[in-house]
């Protein structure tokens, strides 16, 4: 029998550490952290009922970052996204999101076999924890409440008492008096029935009472004894003036017992009444306190949850939307400027021979117009800037340079937003399905700089961080040529807006010029493409851009026989910018965004451009 046991114990053994094994799960899911870094991989693992995780697999040794036990955690699947659920427990709540719905889905249905194998989350579970409670409670006698709650209530316990006594002794009572009222009937019968037998048809032939009551006369005046008059009792012996006494007692009792009961309860109503005015006024100010906080935490710019952020179903509205990107944006510039500050000029990086001889340059005498320049420009491909991209690279620069140096005139509908001394920007308004791709074009003019040296530090990566405040991190993906490189980007967040990407192809072109009286062309052109080696991540949206840096330098020719100095030349920029931005930013948020930061951009870009090349050579 020991061996049978012992066996059986082992096999259960072997089930259990079976289910264990099996219901384990480790996996990545992506976790909310902040709403700085937003969702991050996490290295996730369910275990002995405790969720945990990790920054990643490879770090487990070093400990978990934190663990819930789900016993105590509420698990709730996203209304509406569907990789998405949420793990609660008191004020901790973890923000999961798996790749897909199916592996969501196996999350939770393993989520739900664990605490149901704990003895947790299921109907008959709390049932059998609920029926151990009453059990516990009424073997002891007692309820849950506090011992001060039993000695308010001492003096009704006693008088419930002295009732439960009183009760005892009226039924005794009752009870003899009852068998007195029963004995006394039987003998009234057994008289009557005898004195019928004496006295049939004469009335006066019934005794009449004698005023000592103890004997009945006839009518041939010879007495009739019922019971012995010197005894009290009745004729079973029971007192019945004492029995009397006693009942009348018992009921005095009763009722002056039930008198005090009533005022007992009175004061216990009046006592409770209090108690529930006071957890009455409790809750209408905790429901005040509760309204208040929600209007404060609509009030906020800034809020802790993913549910807060851009998206179809945010629970932030547009208004707020707009002055928490403001208030980020506010942020962001103080730091800009107090970086500014700190920042320690970089050497300049060009090979001396890049710089053409000034002898070689052509002068231009007289302002020029687009249009005029338009029709004397030679687009010319260098032969060794050859790849996959050529083509779209050539209809690229092509459109550029028809239609971007067009005039903001005419039928283009271009709306002046800003102007900054020599800067105008013009945007023109246009929506598809809702999503902003309102174009921008730029136009300013730099003193001391050439095009070809604004182009190239917009172009060259090695000085982007220096100018560059909106990029977080960039990657160059592939070089195609010298000239034509493909890069990978994102976006420093602002939120509550989703951080953007962008993997685009930047390409530095030099167009010459076929008259000698308008001056050559270098333009930058960014735009958007594809890449098998950063495709679109759930993290990031993805953004489509099409940017153009187009610039013409002019010179003055100098007095005299004087050389050319950074004083007799002239920098025209035209600047453009088609960005699809994506995901669900509200269009009044964008078009405010663009106004104030494209001037920013280009201001803080040119006054870069202008250090840099203050005291070097100039470059044409």
């Amino acid at each position: 029998m020991s061996d049978q046991s012992s066996s059986l114990s082992s096999s259960e053994e072997d089930v259990d550490t079976e289910s264990e094994q099996m219901y384990e799960l480790g996996g990545t899911l992506s976790k909310w952290t902040n709403y700085i870094h937003g969702w991050q991989d996490r290295w996730v693992v369910l275990k002995n009922n405790t969720l945990s995780y990790y920054k990643s697999q490879d770090e487990r040794e070093y400990g978990c970052r934190g663990s819930l036990c789900l016993s105590k955690a509420v698990f709730t699947p996203h209304e509406f996204d569907v990789c998405r659920f949420d793990v609660s427990m008191n004020d901790s709540v973890w923000y999961l999101r798996a790749e897909n719905p199916d592996l969501r889905q196996q999350w939770i249905e393993t989520i739900e076999l664990h605490k149901a194998e704990s003895g947790y989350g299921s109907e008959s579970s709390l049932r059998h924890h609920g029926s151990m409670v009453s059990l516990t409670s009424a073997a002891s006698g007692l309820s849950t409440t506090s011992t001060s709650s039993f000695r308010k209530d001492h003096s009704l316990r006693e008088k419930l008492a002295e009732m439960e006594t009183f009760r005892d002794i009226l039924c005794r009572q009752v009870n003899t008096l009852q068998k007195y009222f029963d004995n006394c009937a039987s003998g009234d019968y057994r008289d009557e029935y005898h004195r019928d037998r004496v006295v049939e048809d004469d009335e006066d032939d019934f005794p009449t009472v004698r005023p000592d009551g103890d004997c009945l006369l006839n009518n041939n005046s010879s007495k009739e004894k019922l019971f012995p008059s010197s005894s009290p009792r009745g004729p079973t012996g029971i007192d019945f003036k004492g029995e009397a006494i006693t009942f009348k007692a018992t009921t005095a009792g009763i009722l002056s017992t039930l008198s005090h009961c009533i005022e007992i309860m009175v004061k216990r109503e009046e006592r409770w009444q209090r108690r529930l005015d006071k957890e009455m006024e409790r809750r209408r100010k905790a429901e005040d306190a509760y309204k208040s906080a929600l209007t404060e935490l609509k009030k906020k710019s800034h809020y802790g949850g993913p549910d807060y952020e851009e998206g179809p179903n945010s629970l932030i509205n547009e208004d707020e939307f707009f002055d928490a990107v403001e208030a980020a944006l506010d942020k962001q510039d103080k730091i800009e400027e107090q970086s500014e500050k700190c920042r320690t000029p970089r050497p300049i990086t060009l090979s001396p021979d890049t710089y053409c001889s000034l002898s070689a340059h052509r002068y231009s005498t007289k302002p020029h117009s687009h249009a005029s320049s338009l029709s004397s420009l030679d687009l010319v491909s260098a032969s060794e800037d050859v790849h996959r991209f050529s083509a779209q690279v050539e209809e690229m620069v092509q459109s550029h340079m028809t239609y971007s140096l067009q005039d903001v005139g005419g039928d283009a509908n271009w709306q002046l937003i800003t102007e900054e001394g020599e800067m105008k920007v013009y945007r023109r308004e246009v929506e598809e399905n809702g999503v902003v791709l309102d174009p921008l074009k730029a136009t300013h003019a730099v003193k001391g700089v050439t095009g070809h040296e604004v182009c190239h530090y917009f172009w060259d990566t090695a000085f982007r961080n220096d100018w560059e405040t909106t990029v977080e991190h960039f990657t160059v993906v592939e070089a195609l040529s010298d000239q034509a490189v493909i890069i990978y980007q994102t976006h420093k967040r602002v939120w509550p807006a989703s951080q953007r990407d962008v993997l685009y192809l930047s390409v530095m072109r030099k167009i010459l010029s076929t008259n000698e009286n308008e001056p050559d062309t270098w333009l930058v052109c960014n735009f958007s493409v594809d890449h098998d080696s950063y495709a679109p991540s759930s993290r990031c949206i993805r953004a489509k851009i099409n940017v153009a840096m187009i610039c013409q330098t002019l010179v003055s020719p100098p007095e005299g026989n004087k050389e050319i100095s950074r004083d007799n030349i002239l920098c025209k920029i035209t600047y453009v910018a088609n960005v699809n931005p994506g995901g669900w930013a509200p269009a009044s948020v964008l078009r405010a965004v663009a106004k104030r930061e494209y001037p920013k951009f280009l201001k803080r870009f040119t006054s870069y451009v202008q250090e840099k090349t203050s005291d070097n050579a100039i470059l044409f």
